[in-house]
């Protein structure tokens, strides 16, 4: 993740103690110091809708076999002792998962900061209303398009307009919430239209994610934006940004699965701000780029342990044979492994880029799903390489 606020503004979140800390790029196998990484868990394939991008290819039902509840308390009272800082509840649609509440009773007992990542369909009152009483610190709602635009990409009309509910119940109840939206060359002109939304539901946190190629968006690369458009929507971003903060308006607004945005961001800057440009650098150093296999993983409903969400086709072990502690600290699997260190591996444009210690290599899904090769570069890379990425 980049939080534009927090290099543009030095707004303090949560997050950010975790992506900007000293020690937070130097880490092997957490998020800083002694702790663990932030685990994502896939707790239900389940889900009641069927996006045209989801990295999972969720089902109408859960898949055979899901974790039971005795199974996911041992995984979480396993979190809890390797100092896990954050369990992001996902799916599927995670709110189908009948044990969610007392599974998130269970990890707020142990101190491990609990979030969920919904389409917010399912949200009421009364549920927002559950989830801020046990804890819950944030709810990020997915939205890819305003109306229409987003009922197709989420293959259910009235989809846009039940997740405007959970948001709106959400922040009726007290619950902290924020819009999550997925940028292709579909929704791309509705930019401004999310903006106003937004503004006019005064909703406090927005990340803005780059599409990947897994699961069924495996099927969208011919979706994802051309590297110019890529780089005139970041542009759009930035200056709204900027727009919030000038106006007192000031919001977290974050960009998710390319930091290439912080490599842009930094040569934006550089013109017009040198000095915050050099502020930018730092605090992009200290984070280290794409932290997949160290900083964050990835748990799913059947218990098998990958590098981050969109990795499904590289298990390093399950949690019926195996805590995720101890898979995650030895790092038996070469990819595992290899994501630790992997700047020797890292080959063509990213061998010799002066950025590499901002980027790390960028995401390494939508590199093997496009060249076959696990290794090869991000074709997501946007960055023109005489000008930008040679320093």
């Amino acid at each position: 993740m980049i939080s534009l606020s927090k290099l543009l503004f030095e707004t303090e979140s949560y997050g950010d103690t975790l992506r900007y800390g000293r020690d937070a790029g130097a880490t092997r196998h957490g998020t800083h110091g002694d702790h663990g990484p932030v685990v994502v868990w896939n707790c239900t394939r389940a889900c009641n809708l069927s996006c045209k991008h989801c990295y999972c290819s969720a089902t109408g039902g859960p898949a055979p076999n899901e974790l039971s509840t005795a199974e996911a308390e041992a995984f979480i009272d396993d979190l809890a002792a390797y100092r896990v800082p954050v369990l992001l509840l996902s799916g599927g649609e995670p709110t189908l998962r009948a044990d969610l509440p007392e599974l998130i009773r269970r990890a707020r007992g142990h101190g491990i900061r609990c979030t969920i990542s919904t389409n917010g369909t399912l949200i009421s009152r009364e549920r927002a209303a559950e989830y801020r009483e046990l804890g819950v610190s944030y709810i990020g709602i997915s939205l890819d398009g305003i109306g229409a635009r987003n009922d197709r990409f989420r293959g259910r009309r009235g989809a846009f307009e039940d997740a405007l509910a959970g948001i709106r119940n959400c922040k009726a109840e007290g619950q902290k919430v924020g819009l999550r939206f997925t940028m292709s060359r579909d929704n791309l002109e509705d930019l401004d239209r999310i903006f106003a939304l937004v503004e006019r539901e005064d909703i406090p946190r927005i990340c803005f994610y780059h599409l990947v190629y897994a699961g069924r968006g495996a099927e969208m690369t011919a979706d994802a934006p051309s590297h110019a458009e890529t780089r005139a929507a970041l542009d759009r971003i930035i200056e709204w940004c900027r727009r919030m903060a000038e106006t007192g308006q000031a919001r977290e607004v974050l960009t998710v699965d390319n930091h290439c945005d912080g490599v842009y961001l930094y040569h934006k800057l550089r013109a017009s701000d040198p000095e915050r440009a050099a502020r930018v650098l730092e605090l992009l150093r200290r984070s280290g780029g794409n932290r997949s296999g160290v900083a964050i993983g990835r748990v799913d409903w059947l218990g098998n342990v990958h590098a981050d969400q969109f990795t499904p086709n590289h298990t390093f072990g399950n949690l019926r044979e195996t805590p995720f502690s101890r898979i995650w600290s030895e790092a038996a699997h070469p990819i595992l492994a290899g994501l630790r260190d992997r700047r020797a591996l890292l080959g063509d444009r990213c061998a010799d880029c002066a950025y590499l210690d901002v980027c790390n290599g960028n995401l390494r899904a939508r590199a093997e799903s496009v060249h076959g090769d696990f290794w090869a570069p991000d074709p997501a890379c946007y960055l023109d390489y005489e000008t930008e990425l040679r320093g």
